[in-house]
């Protein structure tokens, strides 16, 4: 099966480097002691900026190449759907999920997957491109002519998949959208578990 991701992963980095620390760091509320998830994290790029500010980082994504590009800079990586996450619910501090939700098969299912491997009182941050603006709507074409099936689904529209019990709020500036989700400390703990580390 043909993947764009495993043909971008070498040059992914060069061609979209990650630029915004500062912004970041204040949407995902770091430094934080706890583990980092960057669900859909191809290379690695934005997961390898946060590591400092975190105790771990793993990044779990589809694509072989992708992820190769990710253990080549040290980090933890893992090839899982994000509809169906290898870990304990409960497990990380904080989860990102940056410019992916949109390639994602089931978007339902993995923002359920995400909250679930979410610890009470973590916080999780999904980044899409605002698709209300006019230059992502043109993103948007250009995917589907390039048969990504793509999916970019407007930022209330992502925050309606959350529970109920989630404290949601959307951030939003340029053509960016950051909906982040905040899980109650008060929601039940679950079992201790370790994170499943087998063939990282």
């Amino acid at each position: 099966m043909f993947d764009h991701f495993d043909i971008l992963a070498p040059i992914y980095d060069r061609a979209i480097p990650f630029s915004r620390l500062e912004l970041m760091l204040r949407m995902v509320d770091l430094p934080v002691e706890g583990i980092l998830l960057d669900a859909g994290g191809g290379t690695g790029r934005v997961a390898n900026a946060l590591r400092p500010y975190v105790q771990q980082a793993y990044v779990v994504d589809f694509s072989r190449g992708m992820l190769a590009q990710a253990r080549d800079k040290g980090l933890m990586g893992l090839q899982s759907p994000a509809e169906q996450l290898p870990f304990s619910s409960g497990t990380f501090d904080r989860i990102i999920m940056v410019d992916a939700l949109h390639h994602v098969h089931q978007q339902s299912a993995t923002v359920t997957e995400l909250w679930r491997v979410l610890k009470p009182g973590g916080r999780l941050v999904i980044e899409e491109p605002d698709v209300r603006t006019w230059q992502v709507k043109i993103v948007a074409v250009v995917e589907k002519l390039a048969l990504m099936r793509s999916h970019f689904l407007a930022p209330p529209h992502i925050a309606d998949l959350f529970p109920t019990s989630a404290n949601v709020k959307i951030n939003t500036e340029g053509y960016n959208a950051w909906v982040i989700a905040i899980k109650s400390s008060a929601s039940p703990s679950p079992i201790k578990n370790s994170i499943i580390t087998a063939g990282l």
